[in-house]
């Protein structure tokens, strides 16, 4: 019987719709906007620090990684402000930043136009922030705000409504892996025919003490109170669970050949996505890594790539124990211990970033992709789940641009996996049939008429 992690489908050659990033935009611990984030990642310095407002609750963590300098006023009105709690906030913007990112030159069919939005978390800081001072008072009256501060919906029905769209406009809840989903929920969707444009990322903003204390109460997080950037460690032998973030990222997706007409600027493109389940556990997954790895070989597949054609592997890196063991079990299984590309792991920069950490790692894998640099792991030192992972350590390391593969995993067992192939910076795309494929020092190039020299 052949081994499920070892299939690999090539792309269906009757696929010729081409999906592209033409803007992006990011709420982060890491900055507010793609190249403020992409500069503190590439630093490699770690963003959590210790939270005031938590010192005196007697929280067991009391550090984390949130978003600083956030200015909700500068997206919305005041009544906006009432009706979106920070989840919201921090998801529109984000996408606002994206399709102000994308350019003008949109005269497409707005019901041919969909948002995608991924969250684990949804409004559940919202519920519990209206409910605790309902419950210890009297119960006659609740904020006119409640109801659209707690549906689920509202970011992605706020995107819409902000952007005039009315095609379809979906939240997907899959825990850490949702971001990823939505972006690749998206792309399916652009290459089923469904819709010309979308608008694909996630957020989450659970920040919060209550659930600080329901994580850590699961032994999830780090308690490096006293040395908040030495706590996030992915891979690392010494780690001791992850540092709690909060963030948003969001892409604008469409047709390359919509993109080429209006002469917008891409980033990428998106050229393979596939979603996994790991189907056995509700917070541990997997430990032989091969529903992982599956969608790892599935989206390569997808994206007409081998695995030697990886230039780098965005890795979910969770620095929790079981997790680590996992993708690492999964990363061996699909390059071979001793032979995978690069790999690099945000998280040790960002924090955990839950819904939001796949479409964050996206958006910088891209940029990543674009320059041909991997970011550093902070906090690395070694340990046996890296054993035969090409894990980068000290600065960014330099390798030819080339196609990243970017996996996330959530809780329940889910699994996704993204194929971002680098655009040119600065250059309209072009979608010439005329583009040829070759492979060089392992990894796969697309060159184009006046393709520039590489490094």
């Amino acid at each position: 019987m052949t081994d499920p992690s070892r299939a690999f489908s090539p792309r269906d050659p009757r696929d010729t719709t081409r999906v592209v990033v033409t803007g992006m935009g990011v709420k982060s611990p890491a900055g507010n906007t793609v190249e403020d984030a992409y500069a503190t990642v590439l630093s490699g310095k770690p963003q959590a620090a210790v939270i005031p407002e938590f010192l005196d609750l007697g929280l067991p963590v009391t550090i984390g990684c949130p978003v600083q300098g956030f200015a909700p006023e500068e997206y919305f009105s005041r009544a906006e402000r009432r009706q979106l709690d920070r989840t919201a906030q921090l998801g529109v913007a984000a996408a606002a930043d994206a399709v102000a990112d994308s350019g003008p030159g949109h005269t497409g069919d707005p019901t041919r136009s969909g948002v995608y939005v991924g969250s684990g978390g949804v409004s559940l800081a919202a519920a519990m922030a209206l409910a605790d001072p309902w419950l210890a008072g009297p119960r006659a009256k609740v904020p006119v705000t409640t109801v659209p501060l707690l549906m689920p919906n509202s970011t992605a029905a706020r995107i819409a409504i902000r952007h005039g769209m009315h095609g379809p406009c979906l939240t997907v809840s899959a825990a850490c892996a949702s971001g990823a989903m939505a972006i690749g929920e998206a792309v399916q969707a652009i290459r089923a025919g469904g819709v010309d444009r979308a608008v694909a990322g996630g957020t989450d903003a659970l920040l919060a003490p209550f659930f600080i204390a329901a994580f850590a109460r699961l032994g999830a997080l780090s308690r490096r109170n006293e040395a908040p950037s030495a706590a996030s460690r992915p891979f690392d032998d010494d780690r001791d669970g992850f540092v709690m973030g909060e963030g948003a990222a969001f892409l604008v997706l469409e047709r390359a050949e919509d993109a080429a007409a209006r002469g917008a600027r891409v980033y990428g493109e998106i050229t393979g996505y596939t979603a996994t389940t790991d189907g056995s556990h509700i917070v541990s997954p997997e430990q032989d890594g091969i529903p992982l790895a599956r969608a790892m070989r599935a989206a390569l597949g997808q994206a007409g790539l081998r695995p030697e054609d990886v230039g780098h592997v965005n890795s979910h890196g969770s620095s929790t124990l079981a997790g680590d063991q996992a993708e690492a079990n999964a990363l061996r299984a699909v390059f071979g211990a001793g032979t995978t590309p690069p790999i690099t792991a945000l998280k040790g920069v960002t924090g955990y970033l839950l819904g939001a950490g796949g479409a964050f790692e996206a958006a910088i894998a891209l940029r990543c992709a674009q320059d041909g640099l991997v970011p550093p792991v902070p906090n690395f030192g070694g340990g046996p789940e890296a054993t035969g992972l090409d894990v980068v350590t000290t600065g960014p390391r330099r390798v030819p641009p080339g196609p990243v593969l970017s996996c996330s995993v959530g809780f329940g067992g889910h699994n996704a996996a993204l194929v971002l192939s680098p655009g040119r910076p600065g250059r309209p795309w072009s979608p010439s049939p005329d583009i040829t494929t070759i492979s060089v020092g392992g990894v796969l190039r697309r060159t184009l008429e006046h393709s520039e020299p590489q490094p």
